[in-house]
């Protein structure tokens, strides 16, 4: 049996602007004249034609740029979505929301997916229906496939029916979170194991993410989401962690390694829980270009990036 949903989850693959117009128009006036509250959160061309087409409409429509807000894919949901919806307890929401894009980095894909897999589950039982564009023209088909798998509607030649191939959203989401590979062998690494440990890691982090490029308050946005993470490692865990930071392509890359463990797939997404790790993670995501996250009984790895200016 599924999991439940939201009262309305849809993937929308559309082919060319005006399959787009049509369909998300279509959505957004249903939803305004019920006098519904909606939120628009797509990339800033598909955002401006939006808001052209939807006229003296659009002064009731709340615009997000994805491009910015959305940039690392596990901060739509806590920073976006549900920031959003929030706001309007108790009352039918309208989102319009395209979480991926051509140009979307390999690294950012797998967390795509796992974001659209989890819309289910942080959004189950709530008056929220959500409209997902697909770009099926210029994504590749095994992404389109996956949309199918994320949603348990689709949008079809402007008709809603349900998707045969949608599953279980938490096992949708964990095959999207593998084994990360071994950091680099030029990675630096710092064990820790005591709260006095952390001033020296705070060091450590701010250190090689400067000389990789990184600008200083970014390098101390990073070292105050590892010190928390770390903290909670050293709060919540019996054995010590350890920290690897190395520069990658146009990115620094800090990964934490603990004997730590994340049952709720929802942890670091939603606002924060008893659960260990929850708030530190939830401040990653936010604070984050990217973060990948694999647990398995008895270890967690913690992957944050960075991007670095030209």
């Amino acid at each position: 049996m599924s999991e439940p949903a939201p009262r309305a989850h849809v993937g929308f693959p559309y082919r060319g602007v005006a399959e787009y117009v049509s369909g998300t128009l279509a959505f957004l006036h249903t939803a305004l004249d019920a006098g519904n509250p909606v939120l628009v959160a797509v990339p800033s061309a598909k955002l401006e034609i939006l808001r052209d087409c939807l006229g003296s409409y659009a002064e009731r429509v709340r615009f997000t740029d994805l491009t910015v807000a959305g940039r690392n894919p596990g901060r739509i949901l806590p920073g976006v979505l549900l920031a959003f919806a929030d706001e309007f307890p108790g009352r039918p929401t309208a989102i319009v929301v395209e979480p991926l894009w051509p140009g979307r980095s390999p690294l950012e894909y797998p967390a795509c997916v796992a974001h659209e897999a989890l819309v289910n589950l942080a959004f189950a039982g709530r008056d929220v229906t959500l409209l997902c564009p697909c770009d099926a023209a210029n994504l590749d088909p095994h992404m389109v496939s996956d949309a199918h798998r994320t949603h348990p509607e689709l949008l079809l030649r402007g008709e809603r029916r349900p998707s045969p191939a949608y599953g279980d959203p938490r096992q949708t989401a964990a095959s999207f979170h593998p084994p990360l590979p071994a950091p680099p062998p030029h990675a630096a690494t710092m064990r820790y194991d005591a709260v006095h440990d952390l001033a020296g890691l705070r060091s450590f982090v701010t250190g090689h993410a400067a000389t990789a490029g990184l600008k200083p308050e970014r390098c101390d946005t990073l070292a105050d989401v590892v010190s928390e993470l770390a903290g909670g490692t050293l709060t919540h865990t019996d054995g010590p962690g350890a920290v690897s930071v190395w520069p990658e392509r146009d990115l620094v890359v800090c990964q934490l390694r603990d004997s730590g463990q994340f049952t709720d797939p929802l942890a670091g997404l939603v606002p924060p829980t008893v659960r260990r790790g929850a708030g530190a993670l939830l401040a990653a995501h936010l604070h984050c270009d990217l973060v990948r996250v694999h647990a398995r009984p008895g270890a967690a790895t913690i992957r944050l990036h960075m991007a670095v200016p030209d």
